[in-house]
């Protein structure tokens, strides 16, 4: 361990793609912390649940945590999906998948998942999905009733298992990884990963060092090999926490739905 906190250079992109009317997809960067969020399809209002959610945990400031407070403030983000719901009832069935990366408080990493959405992590030139589908095609795939290379165009591959809806039962895996200075950690929704291989991200993310660039150049990617989805991604480069003794990445920044459904008045819909 440091015995400083991680740190976190990181950028996003989020497109709403040529197929969708809204963006669906809401995430947030911060030097402490990173998420992104989808809204589930074919239910109400999934810009809304994004959104809701990824505003609620980003204002907590998620910075230090142990594993356990994490999961509370997760908890308590969901709450306000059910708020939310609570106060007009066409909104019963909202959800959203979620995936954060938080600095934790002995130096390391805290994954926070439930959903599809996923998280991959660079390290040197190894690309590894660090999150687990919680979803019908995975539980597929572990059975051994479905080839990992079958799960990748099966028909039924975006039914997913948990999401957050802001029932009681509704919960994140929070895992602790360490954190080296030069790792680089990739959060994204479907729209990427049901659409480009896996070998195809890691050049991007090995072969661009800006994470801004890196980002967006995966969504690009997503666009071109015919998404039909919203496609959104969020680049985290771990740090010296030096780099951060002058607030040198203090900035919340929100992409998606987070930016636009929230802005255009969230706290009254």
């Amino acid at each position: 361990m440091t015995g400083l906190r991680a740190r976190l250079h990181a950028a996003a992109c989020s497109d709403t793609g040529p197929h969708r009317a809204t963006n669906q997809d809401a995430a947030f960067t911060a030097p402490w912390g990173a998420a992104v969020a989808d809204g589930v399809g074919g239910g109400p209002a999934g810009d809304l649940a994004s959104a809701t959610f990824v505003h609620r945990l980003a204002a907590g400031r998620l910075d230090g945590l142990e594993p356990v407070q994490l999961a509370d403030s997760v908890r308590s983000a969901n709450w306000d999906l059910r708020a939310h719901v609570e106060r007009d009832p066409s909104l019963s069935g909202m959800a959203t998948t979620f995936t954060g990366l938080f600095a934790d408080r002995d130096g390391g990493v805290l994954l926070a998942h439930t959903g599809d959405s996923r998280a991959y992590r660079l390290r040197g030139s190894e690309l590894t999905q660090m999150s687990r589908d919680d979803s019908l095609v995975q539980a597929l795939v572990d059975q051994g009733l479905v080839s990992i290379a079958e799960a990748a165009s099966h028909p039924r591959r975006n039914l997913i298992t948990a999401s957050l809806s802001g029932a009681e039962r509704d919960a994140a895996v929070v895992t602790a990884f360490d954190a080296p200075v030069g790792d680089r950690w990739m959060l994204c929704s479907d729209g990427l990963t049901d659409y480009v291989p896996d070998a195809d991200i890691r050049a991007i993310l090995n072969g661009i060092g800006d994470a801004a660039a890196a980002a967006a150049a995966c969504v690009a990617l997503a666009l071109d090999a015919g998404s039909r989805d919203n496609v959104t991604v969020v680049v985290c480069d771990v740090v010296d926490p030096a780099l951060d003794s002058a607030g040198a990445f203090a900035q919340t920044s929100f992409y998606g739905s987070a930016a636009t459904r929230y802005m255009e008045g969230l706290e009254s819909a």
